[in-house]
């Protein structure tokens, strides 16, 4: 079972480490062990219900939206919930950089932490070059700047996008980003981590 950086037991100086978290909105209730998520109530329940329940987050998240980095067509694939206006997420985005030609990521932002999250998340999602507008983004928010203008104009869908983006976050019982989700091309093994990691986790998570 993977560790969640954001346990209460979890000292306040790691979890700065790990992740951001919006601390104004409790967390969501914890699921009863064994639970699948409701989108995937027709899902025959594995002999394992924490590896059923592995495998239906890793299938949840797969119906999000976002921007891919690395190779098109890849049988590794980590999904990446983001908000713009965490630092940790940036320090993930500058780590990714050193996995571009061998994994595919797939960002998908969301509204956590600040108003200004989902404007942002709906500009990058929007951007004719995605990863160029992530990647201003998150170079501001690593020199403790406010991130990208977000578009004055927004297309409502897009917007919509990244509603259920953040809706699809909390479905995965989950409070702190950036949240990572990811199969294990080896062992298929399936899990969730909320922390920045560096290169040679990523790697690790996907199985290269």
């Amino acid at each position: 079972m993977q560790r969640r950086l954001f346990a209460l037991s979890t000292t306040a100086a790691l979890l700065a480490l790990a992740g951001c978290q919006r601390a104004a909105e409790p967390a969501a209730p914890a699921a009863p062990a064994g639970a699948a998520p409701a989108d995937s109530a027709n899902v025959p329940a594995a002999a394992n219900p924490a590896a059923a329940q592995a495998r239906d987050a890793y299938t949840l998240a797969a119906t999000g939206k976002g921007f891919s980095t690395g190779p098109i067509m890849s049988a590794h694939t980590i999904y990446v919930f983001f908000d713009t206006t965490c630092p940790h997420c940036a320090h993930l985005w500058a780590s990714a950089k050193d996995v571009g030609g061998k994994l595919k990521i797939v960002w998908m932002p969301i509204g956590l932490l600040r108003p200004q999250s989902l404007p942002q998340g709906a500009t990058i999602l929007s951007a004719a070059d995605p990863a160029a507008a992530m990647a201003e983004n998150e170079a501001s928010v690593l020199a403790r700047g406010n991130g990208i203008t977000a578009a004055g104009s927004l297309d409502e869908a897009v917007v919509a996008q990244v509603k259920a983006n953040t809706e699809l976050f909390r479905q995965l019982n989950s409070d702190s980003v950036p949240l990572i989700v990811y199969r294990n091309s080896q062992t298929g093994q399936v899990g969730q981590h909320a922390g920045a990691v560096d290169a040679a986790k990523l790697m690790e998570f996907a199985g290269l």
